[in-house]
């Protein structure tokens, strides 16, 4: 069976990265487990460090693209699950339910979509899944995909065009009661709405991009 390397990228996620991990940890089809810290400043470094993870520890602040990119440098998994680090309510069941479609090879990526976790977080996947981050896919995909390091938050775009324009396999997967921190509530009203409009920034130019 192939290799499995969960990638986690993460940015100041002190207060979930602990729990996404033990989460992860419990897999037993999981052969590695790497977190890429994208410039934290609080303690997401040093709690990951207490659960023997593999950690990339980049100095600068790269975006999501780039720190999976890190990520999928720094293993030859041929499959690879990310997940992103401030999740809430992950259970070693979500997890078997993203991989077991792609180590069957029944699919070459599976696509999370939470449900019945916080009408706000249910609600933004129903209508846009394809902005999902929990995602299991065959390492050819990432790699296929050109300048997917400087994607930033438009990468889970990046992987859903280009398997759409390739017709390549793959299935949504349902996430019960799961749900993940919001930027409002990390950041604040203000900082969280700015930064929440990069991040769609972001998107519209990946999109724009691979018409």
């Amino acid at each position: 069976m192939c290799s499995i390397t969960v990638i986690i990228p993460a940015y100041n996620e002190e207060k979930t990265i602990g729990d996404v991990i033990k989460a992860v940890k419990k897999v037993k089809l999981v052969d590695e487990i790497i977190v890429v810290s994208d410039g934290s400043i609080d303690k997401t470094v040093d709690i990951a460090k207490k659960h023997n993870v593999g950690i990339l520890d980049l100095r600068d602040n790269i975006g999501k693209g780039g720190a999976l990119n890190k990520g999928v440098n720094a293993t030859q998994s041929e499959i690879l699950l990310f997940l992103d680090a401030d999740l809430i309510g992950l259970s070693e069941q979500h997890i078997i339910d993203l991989l077991i479609p792609v180590v069957n090879g029944d699919v070459d990526m599976t696509i999370g979509v939470f449900s019945n976790g916080r009408l706000t977080t249910d609600l933004a996947q129903k209508v846009a899944p394809y902005l999902s981050g929990q995602r299991a896919i065959r390492r050819y995909l990432f790699e296929s995909i050109p300048n997917i390091d400087i994607t930033r938050y438009g990468v889970e775009v990046a992987l859903t065009k280009y398997v759409t324009i390739n017709n390549i396999k793959t299935k949504e997967i349902i996430l019960e009661n799961l749900t993940h921190v919001m930027k409002e509530e990390k950041l604040g009203i203000i900082k969280g709405f700015i930064s929440r409009m990069k991040m769609y920034w972001d998107i519209v130019k990946v999109i724009t991009s691979y018409r």
